[in-house]
């Protein structure tokens, strides 16, 4: 089975991907369809309700909100993340709904947007039901989505067949199944990691398409923590959590030098991409733990790791995105290395002064209960660095 760098990292909204992007795209999808079929001029209500998990935690996680958006067409690649609560609003307050942005009709939010929190459907907890009707009443067309993971959307007709996720059967120029193989491979050939991962991805794009997508991928990621770093007040969901990234990356920039605090400035990307997922903003999903979710870890440890004054080079040092065009490369983990673990780590430093919401200057690190005091060590004496 053949898998593309742009399968396994697409951009989103948080803060879930089965429970934002997935329903999304399948909302977009019904709409299209009654477009398609010529039925869209003859809708005049339409209804959505949600099962499983969406219907138990859709509120928490802004379901809702992407099923309103994708029947309105939004793709949550390009959706507006900054007018979208305010979209959404509207469509409550003023009981209207445009479909695909061209077929305004009346949605009553509570009415027509139904979560069964204590339902499923028989093949997968995310699933969601859409409906639409004609003027007299009578169904126009009605199908079933289920949100599977990261982001990927099958309808009930292929989800009840024999195959419901067809394979991609490309020929890869170096395949491989595990990280053993990989490595094996990456001897053969002479080739690093990135050099044979570029080779196979020619198998669906041109290289030029490679590195635009990859370009783009990493823009959303770089904005995603700016964002982060730039916005207060109170996160979406109802418990009340107040961001806390603004507050810190004002503190640490005034405690300069910030190669001294590098580790302090990872989590507190990290920091940044969390609350950005939380708040529904745009972000990169990918896999993890077996899963399709969103790890804050990534963009941060790419954030950090692009800019000068982590390794040489000064300004013009920043690590490219993939190997130069000649294909060959220095062999894997040879090189520099990053040492994430010991660098930057200062007595009173480390990952409780920002999770306790902020820097705490000439102050020592708070005790743990139940700890004696002390701080664990590693065989090197490095205090533990933050769970990316």
């Amino acid at each position: 089975m053949a898998i593309s760098v742009f399968d396994l990292f697409s951009v989103g909204i948080g803060p879930s991907s089965s429970h934002t992007v997935g329903p999304m795209r399948a909302a977009a999808m019904f709409a299209r369809r009654l477009k398609n079929e010529g039925l869209l001029a003859h809708t005049a209500s339409i209804r959505a309700e949600l099962y499983g998990s969406l219907g138990a935690t859709g509120h928490g996680h802004g379901t809702p909100k992407a099923v309103l958006l994708g029947l309105e067409g939004e793709s949550p690649r390009t959706v507006d993340v900054e007018s979208a609560d305010g979209r959404v609003e509207e469509i409550r307050s003023t009981g209207r709904i445009n479909l695909l942005g061209m077929h305004e009709i009346p949605f009553a939010f509570d009415a027509d947007l139904v979560l069964h929190r204590r339902k499923a459907l028989p093949y997968h907890a995310n699933g969601m039901t859409i409906l639409a009707y004609d003027t007299e009443g009578a169904p126009l067309l009605e199908k079933t989505y289920y949100s599977v993971g990261g982001g990927f959307v099958v309808d009930e007709d292929a989800v009840a067949g024999e195959n419901p996720i067809v394979p991609d059967d490309t020929v890869l120029k170096h395949p491989f199944r595990t990280g053993d193989e990989l490595l094996r491979l990456s001897r053969e050939t002479g080739l690093s990691i990135s050099s044979m991962m570029l080779e196979n991805e020619l198998a669906w794009r041109t290289e030029a398409e490679i590195r635009s997508g990859l370009l783009d991928i990493w823009r959303v990621m770089q904005a995603c923590v700016a964002r982060g770093m730039s916005r207060e007040g109170i996160l979406p969901g109802g418990l009340k959590v107040r961001r806390r990234a603004a507050n810190s990356a004002r503190q640490l920039r005034a405690e300069g030098d910030p190669q001294a605090h590098a580790m302090e400035w990872i989590t507190l990307y990290a920091m940044a991409v969390n609350e950005e997922n939380a708040a529904g903003g745009r972000v990169v999903t990918a896999p993890h733990q077996r899963r399709g979710g969103h790890h804050p870890g990534r963009p941060a440890l790419l954030h950090e790791l692009r800019l000068p004054r982590l390794h040489r080079g000064g300004e013009g040092g920043q690590r490219r995105p993939l190997p130069p065009r000649g294909g060959r490369d220095r062999p894997p983990l040879q090189g520099e290395r990053l040492d994430l673990r010991r660098r930057g780590r200062l007595p009173g430093r480390g990952r409780l002064g920002l999770l306790d919401g902020g820097l705490r200057p000439g102050r020592g690190p708070r005790r743990l209960p139940g700890a004696g005091g002390e701080r664990r060590r590693d065989r090197h004496g490095a205090q533990p660095g933050p769970d990316l």
